[in-house]
């Protein structure tokens, strides 16, 4: 198949179409850059990206590059496996995807130049390289999704499960609207968790990682009664005006409110969203194929949230208050982590992601949503090829893997080698610009058009960055 590469140069403003300024989505983008048979992409306003974030880095080379005939203190104890494509071959960690990899676009030459969480993190969620001063002023790509296409079906147009990820320490919450204003902010089905940075409070040595976690949004948390007494919307939207004016807050954080109001009322007016959530009514076989997990209920939940009609769910899993910073597999001692090659054997780490995300994938295809989902796994960055002395594997932006599938896809392929220890790309790199083009390409928005900020200044979507060549 033939893809016609990005332009580079920014669209004029004549393609934005203007709409009204109480919008969810006040700016609707033309179609994407990318030339591609019309077979192949489904409509833009039927397509989803359901965003795996597993923010903390994930190791690589336990995953899904290992190198077998790398020296012991680089591959470790962990076997390789066959896949599903002649000649690739991933970790023991991850069978179930090893099964699907014709499946997946796997990216094994992701690579930047940051080892520091927090740039890293917010240079993936964005999509823009920033520097300290800039930590909290880009938006998360699902929230210019979000800008761009609007909302569908009721749903907030970028919902967050459950978006407690706080990196620090100090916390800092890096699911942000940015420039485009706060009310672009994802819609976080959990609010701010018990241990917001997860470096305090008493850790199990070896918790467990079956979970079972309740998803129905506190806002739907009312009774018929209660819906009853608080009578029409009018009314709720009176009371809520009262409460606003009494905290004589800013402009920007009314409008975030107000948003928050608006999405919440949705969620409360539809049964058909409210019941969305309730994954206790899916099949028990379903909920033992996704697995038992935080991991696993997760996705459950996201791919019920797009085939209720969300456009943009991201699923937030790394930073957890039962097994604090999941993927960051230093092996200090307050981590109350066993040897990374252990940890990643754990129902509620590798494993327990593997077995999630391959359903995930399965589902959507069994019941005709992944041609028109983009499932997009993203870390900030891979983990040291060395094995440190206490057996766990440090901070490596120069190189790590992630993976794409559905969404018009080009399934059953490798992008990218790194070199014999998993150190570097001996290919070319591709770095979160460039994954944030390519999910931006395949939604159908022009990475390089341009928006307006929360001031009416237009912006360009990403600064830099292309769509991945030959994925789409």
């Amino acid at each position: 198949m033939h893809i016609s590469q990005q332009s580079s140069m920014p669209y004029d403003r004549r393609d934005l179409l203007r709409v009204g300024a109480m919008s969810v989505g006040a700016t609707a983008l033309a179609a994407c850059g990318e030339t591609l048979p019309a077979a192949a992409r489904a409509p833009v306003d039927s397509r989803s990206v359901i965003f795996l974030w597993m923010g903390g880095g994930v190791t690589h080379i336990d995953s899904f590059d290992p190198k077998p005939t790398a020296p012991a203190e680089i591959r470790g104890t962990l076997e390789d496996i066959a896949t599903s494509l002649p000649g690739v071959r991933f970790s023991e960690t991850v069978p179930h995807l090893a099964e699907m990899a014709d499946q997946l676009a796997i990216l094994r030459s992701y690579s930047h130049d940051s080892n520091d969480h927090l740039l890293s993190q917010v240079f993936t969620l964005s999509g823009r390289k920033v520097d300290r001063a800039h930590l909290f002023t880009e938006p998360n790509i699902g929230s210019v999704v979000a800008r761009t296409l609007g909302s569908r079906r009721g749903l907030p147009a970028y919902i967050a499960v459950p978006g407690i990820t706080r990196p620090g320490p100090p916390p800092h919450n890096f699911f942000l609207g940015g420039w485009l204003g706060s009310q672009y902010a994802p819609y976080c089905l959990c609010g701010t968790p018990e241990q917001p940075d997860f470096t305090v409070g008493e850790k199990k040595e070896h918790p467990s990682a079956l979970v079972e976690e309740d998803w129905r949004p506190g806002s739907l948390n009312v009774t018929s009664g209660q819906l009853r007494r608080l009578g029409s919307r009018s009314r709720l939207r009176e009371q809520l005006d009262l409460a606003l004016r009494s905290l004589e807050q800013s402009d920007e954080t009314m409008r975030s409110a107000e948003t928050k109001f608006r999405d919440a009322l949705r969620l409360l007016q539809n049964p058909a969203i409210r019941s969305a959530f309730a994954i206790t009514e899916e099949p028990a076989s379903i909920r033992e194929e996704y697995g038992r997990t935080k991991i696993g209920g997760r996705c459950l939940l996201a791919r019920r949230l797009v085939e209720a009609g969300a456009r943009f769910v991201m699923v937030d899993y790394g930073y957890d208050p039962d097994y604090g910073n999941v993927w960051d597999n230093h092996n200090a001692a307050s981590q109350k982590h066993p040897p990374i090659q252990e940890m990643v054997k754990r129902g509620y780490h590798l494993a327990g992601m593997d077995q999630a995300f391959a359903a995930l994938i399965r589902d959507l295809a069994r019941r005709g949503r992944l041609a028109q989902t983009l499932v997009v796994f993203l870390t900030e960055f891979g983990r040291t090829p060395r094995i440190n002395a206490r057996g766990g594997r440090d901070h490596w932006g120069a190189a790590g893997s992630l993976f794409f599938a559905g969404g018009g896809v080009k399934g059953g392929q490798v992008i990218g080698a790194t070199d014999a220890h998993a150190a570097e790309p001996v290919s070319t790199g591709y770095s979160p610009a460039d994954v944030a083009a390519t999910i931006y390409s395949a939604i159908g928005i022009r990475p390089y058009a341009m928006v307006n900020d929360f001031q009416g200044r237009p912006r360009p979507v990403l600064e830099h960055g292309r769509s991945i060549p030959g994925l789409l």
